[in-house]
This record gives structure tokens, C-alpha cells and sequence, in this order.
């Protein structure tokens, strides 16, 4: 079976703190993602930090359906990582990072995902895994092409 996650690194051409300014903003997330249109901070959270949630309106496969998905971070070091579960307050379906690496005078940026491993997840995914990998990959790779594109503009 493919794991349950997988990741794109690109080198970016700015520090870290330009990077992590850019990849914690949830609001500008539209901007940059084929599948997240937007991005919002729920709950009287407003910035990065453990506990904070956000709400992310997705178009799936950039055609439809389309919802909101809640989010919470899960792991938030500056200008090193940001990790937030994507569901409801009781079960996280998955999970999606940002990883930042000092690299000269850049950073190498990796977004990643990691799908929970419940029974009905592995399920979804020994059938669907495959193509949903390769979208979710495509995705992280165009993601991090634009925001590239803006922090290097």
C-alpha cells in the first residue's frame, strides 16, 4: 500500500522569516493553492500558534464539491514548522505541514500531508491513493511554485 502522506521540497530564494510569514498566513492561502480558495481564522484565533484554528474552503480537484474544512495547528515552531489536523474537534482526518530549512542565502521549503491511519482512511486510500497522491503532490508542487514566485517577485 502507498504510505499515507507524502511531500514536495522547493528551494526558495528568501529567508526563513519572509517564508514563515507567507506559509502561516492562512487568510492568503487562495492565492497559492489549486484546491484551497481561501482561508480564514475561526474561534478568536488569529495568528500561528498550538490551538489555533482556521477554516479553509476547498474546491476539490479544482472543480467541485466545494466546503469548508476545519483546521487546528498541531505543531508551530517560527521560521521551522507548521503542522495543522484537518476534520473536527474529536477526529483529524489529516494532516498538512510546511517544513523550513535554512539553505544559503534561502530556504528549502517541504509541504507535506499524513493521512490518520483509521480503518475507513486505509480503506479510502488502498482504493483511491494512488490518485489522490499524485493530485495532492501536483498540488504542494504548485502551491510552493507560487509562493516562490511572490517571495522572489
Amino acid at each position: 500500500m502507498k504510505p499515507l502522506g507524502g511531500e514536495v521540497t522547493l528551494h526558495i530564494d528568501a529567508p526563513p522569516g519572509r517564508v514563515w510569514a507567507l506559509v502561516t498566513d492562512v487568510t492568503r492561502i487562495g492565492e497559492f493553492s489549486p484546491e484551497t480558495v481561501a482561508g480564514r481564522w475561526t474561534g478568536g484565533s488569529t495568528g500561528p500558534e498550538v490551538g489555533a484554528t482556521f477554516a479553509g474552503k476547498v474546491i476539490r480537484n479544482g472543480v467541485g464539491p466545494t466546503y469548508w474544512s476545519a483546521c487546528q495547528v498541531t505543531r508551530c515552531e517560527p521560521e521551522r514548522l507548521f503542522e495543522f489536523s484537518v476534520g473536527t474537534k474529536k477526529v483529524a482526518v489529516n494532516n498538512w505541514g510546511y517544513r523550513l530549512e535554512p539553505s544559503g542565502a534561502g530556504t528549502d521549503v517541504t509541504e507535506y500531508y499524513r493521512l490518520e491511519p483509521m480503518l475507513p482512511v486505509r480503506l479510502y486510500w488502498a482504493l483511491l491513493g494512488r490518485g489522490r497522491g499524485r493530485t495532492n503532490e501536483n498540488g504542494m508542487r504548485t502551491t510552493l511554485e507560487r509562493m516562490k514566485s511572490v517571495l522572489e517577485g
